[in-house]
């Protein structure tokens, strides 16, 4: 008897947290309301740089973000005046969990439920009211030379992890990094190759009907590049030069 109540219990908590996370999915993308995006700034490198510009930084850093939603919106025909509220957290002192390379799918298992965890815990003390989703953004000082790990978006949570670079140059690189993984907590996939970074058409260009194909003038996001030739593309400098397309609006539901 005890046996079949724990049991029951249990797969109760499991049902309402399933049914928590599907009201919290279908509500952020029915587009009726603004979503409150929470960025909180991290210092990756421990170093005078990062620690700077992230004193520097305010709201209107990510401005653009606001814009790049509510310009595509409106182009899908949505009415909201202001889908996406970005507001600046305190900085987090502490790090993210690391997932290492090669992991296995338990793993990854493992390591979104110790990010979910540690994203409520760390950010909890500056959240009574808690933002539909939290982005952290770990900055770090400049170095051409220096490849930054890959970002990563939570659908289940709601919650991104940017890496990004502490110079105001990179200021629009960065906020097409953010929108890109915030989009990810939406629903949004990927839409490039994972080890060339190369925009994967049709879905991944900006303009898949455009003649000639190359060069593309602006990138889809989730693309993440504006596709110079089949085998090459660059970063856009700004959200300026970056869409939604169709098949990543319909995974959000900002298509009909």
């Amino acid at each position: 008897m005890f046996k079949a109540i724990r049991i029951g219990i249990l797969l109760f908590i499991l049902f309402f947290v399933a049914a928590n996370a599907w009201l919290t999915q279908s509500r952020s993308t029915d587009w009726n309301n603004s979503l409150w995006v929470k960025i909180y700034p991290i210092n990756a490198d421990g170093s005078d740089i990062s620690n700077r510009y992230i004193e520097r930084l305010d709201t209107e850093h990510f401005a653009d973000i606001e814009k790049f939603i509510a310009r595509e919106a409106e182009r899908y025909g949505k009415s909201i005046r202001q889908p996406v509220r970005v507001e600046l957290g305190y900085p987090i002192r502490e790090q993210p969990p690391v997932m290492e390379a090669g992991s296995g799918r338990l793993d990854v298992m493992l390591w979104s439920l110790k990010m979910r965890w540690w994203a409520s815990g760390t950010a909890g003390a500056q959240d009574e009211i808690e933002p539909d989703v939290r982005v952290f953004v770990r900055y770090h000082a400049p170095d051409h030379f220096f490849a930054l790990e890959n970002s990563v978006g939570l659908q289940k949570g709601m919650i991104g992890i940017v890496n990004a670079y502490a110079d105001r140059r990179q200021r629009g690189s960065n906020n097409l990094i953010i929108a890109h993984e915030f989009l990810h907590t939406l629903g949004a996939t990927d839409k490039y190759e994972p080890g060339s970074g190369q925009p994967i058409p049709p879905d991944g260009l900006a303009d898949p009907d455009r003649s000639p194909l190359y060069p593309q003038e602006n990138a889809e996001i989730m693309g993440g590049r504006i596709a110079l030739a089949e085998n090459d593309s660059v970063i856009p400098k700004s959200l300026e030069y970056a869409i939604i397309g169709p098949l990543t609006a319909s995974e959000i539901n900002l298509a009909d």
